[in-house]
């Protein structure tokens, strides 16, 4: 994410805040199952120290705070809107951009979802989270992958998030042989549809969950009926239309000390 890709999500998701709880029903969807896939994975119930970056609403902190005790979370995100999160759930929030800001010092957990995407470089992003974790800590992230909106992208969008990513390049970013330092425990990716009656409910969808944050385009009346109409020839099926969703999703855990000085 550069500083005008920065400002634009900023001012998108801003002007969406009130609407992307509700409206973000995938992104709730993949915050459970990180949420779920953690404890399945055996995730200490407690943990020191947590640290959630891109909190948003809250879709990933609620699913957390649900499954976990958490003596000491720190929620950041862009919008400063998501501050009233914090007050929720007795945590602290830390606003501003999770590239250049100070993050707590050494958490036991670092989760985010539906955020790296929106990252030029979402590898680095990793590797600072990777290298900020305690030993023994956990890494829980999900994001999207290159076939996400595949749609829009096909039809010459230029709306997509810079930052998309599969779950090989995700690992990959992880130093997991650094002396053994990490171990992925889960690297997935999923794609599904969502359908809609009309391609118009598409670009509604989009505004309500502000994830068209890197659209620049002003519509006209012929580029929506232009829209409309490619759309439908494109991809629609029965009187509906698809928008492709591409969820991945990374888990990895840091090793204690005494078995890096084994390896």
């Amino acid at each position: 994410m550069n500083a005008l890709t920065a400002e634009r999500v900023q001012r998108s998701f801003t002007r969406s805040f009130q609407s992307y709880h509700n409206g973000a029903t995938q992104q709730a969807r993949i915050a459970q199952l990180l949420a779920r896939r953690l404890a399945h994975l055996d995730a200490p119930v407690r943990f020191a120290k947590a640290f959630e970056f891109g909190c948003g609403t809250g879709h990933l902190t609620h699913a957390l705070c649900d499954r976990f005790r958490i003596a000491s979370l720190t929620l950041n995100d862009l919008v400063p809107s998501a501050a009233q999160l914090a007050d929720t759930v007795d945590a602290e929030f830390l606003p501003g951009d999770a590239r250049i800001i100070d993050w707590p010092e050494a958490p036991d957990l670092i989760a985010s979802a539906s955020t790296l995407q929106w990252m030029e470089d979402p590898e680095a992003l990793l590797a600072r989270a990777a290298h900020a974790l305690a030993p023994g800590g956990w890494l829980a992230v999900s994001s999207y992958g290159p076939a996400q909106y595949r749609e829009l992208a096909a039809l010459g969008s230029a709306a997509q998030a810079p930052g998309l990513r599969g779950t090989d390049a995700l690992a990959d970013a992880i130093p997991t042989t650094d002396a053994g330092r990490f171990e992925v425990l889960d690297a997935q990716e999923r794609t599904h549809r969502l359908w809609f009656d009309t391609p118009r409910d598409v670009l509604r969808h989009l505004r309500h969950t502000g994830v068209n944050a890197k659209a620049s385009k002003t519509w006209t009346r012929a580029d929506l009926a232009g829209f409309d109409t490619d759309y439908r020839a494109a991809f629609g099926r029965a009187d509906q239309v698809p928008l492709t969703y591409h969820p991945v999703w990374i888990i990895a855990r840091k090793r204690p000390y005494d078995l890096r000085r084994q390896s």
